[in-house]
């Protein structure tokens, strides 16, 4: 952790809605006026789109069915813990960007699927904002988690991630229903082993529960929406936590244990909003009295 280079880490496993959660930090950053050195965590990976699909075929060949994008195998943690301790330390690392599609390959000449070189940060900002699938991984090795000031978990009920999950890949990048399936069970060792673990670690957790039936999600004709969903959010240290504000302001919430609030679905943006701008205030106002 650091004071005066600050980190914040959205973590979350693939297709639980951290992209969403980064669009609301971005509206909070500018806002309050916060310059973030933003970094995906797709950056991390250890191989590009074509390495990857010989790599599984090579893996499938020699009987490992479990070879995910979640795993120490395929992603770069040794990399992302230094970038987060120079960070730390300094205001400065080395990063990288993942190219999705055409669209962000173009101003590289690169194509999709491919990375970036790695640079060095030069411009001076007030925190680093890191949003992906490891923010907070711990393994024997690495201890990413430890780095970061604000941990920030995004963890749908299992059942709500896999129905997101296989309507993405079925609507946008054109994946057939039984290998998305696929998907799913040869990621399930390391989400158990890799991803899961890390919410033990979060500063604050937000997991949609859906108020619908989702008992088979391989079946499941519609993504349940917002307001047809609960939202619980965790507090790992409930101290210095504001609970009867933020019970007022997000109306229809409760609290369910001492140290965590539930409330409608929608009202996520809001919540984040409410709970998260005094935070980004006090990590810029310890950063000011560092300096």
């Amino acid at each position: 952790m650091s004071t005066k280079h600050p980190i914040i880490a959205i973590t979350g496993s693939s297709g639980a809605g951290t992209t969403t959660v980064m669009t609301t930090f971005q509206q909070i950053f500018r806002r309050e006026g916060v310059t973030a050195a933003v970094v995906e965590g797709d950056a991390f990976h250890r191989y590009d789109r074509a390495e990857m699909r010989v790599r599984m075929a090579e893996e499938q060949a020699n009987g490992n069915q479990h070879f995910s994008h979640f795993g120490p195998d395929t992603n770069l943690f040794e990399d992302l813990e230094l970038l987060f301790r120079q960070y730390g330390e300094s205001g400065f690392g080395r990063v990288r960007k993942y190219l999705h599609d055409d669209q962000e390959a173009a101003p590289y000449n690169q194509k999709p699927g491919t990375f970036t070189p790695w640079e060095d940060i030069t411009a001076r900002t007030d925190l680093l904002f890191y949003e992906g699938l490891h923010g907070g991984v711990k393994t024997d090795t690495v201890n990413v988690a430890k780095h970061v000031d604000l941990l920030i978990g995004v963890v749908p009920i299992i059942n709500l991630e896999w129905i997101q999950k296989l309507h993405r890949d079925k609507r946008t990048r054109g994946h057939s229903h039984e290998a998305v399936v696929d998907t799913i069970l040869r990621r399930m060792p390391d989400y158990v082993n890799y991803i899961c673990p890390q919410f033990a670690e979060t500063h604050v957790n937000f997991q949609r529960v859906p108020t619908v039936d989702t008992s088979n999600p391989f079946i499941a004709r519609d993504i349940p929406s917002p307001d047809e969903s609960m939202l619980v959010i965790r507090f790992r240290n409930p101290k210095g936590i504001d609970f009867p504000y933020l019970l007022s302001m997000l109306s229809g919430s409760f609290m369910s244990r001492a140290n965590t609030i539930v409330c409608e679905g929608g009202k996520m943006a809001l919540a984040m909003q409410l709970i998260f701008t005094p935070m980004i205030w006090q990590l810029m106002d310890r950063k000011k009295r560092a300096f």
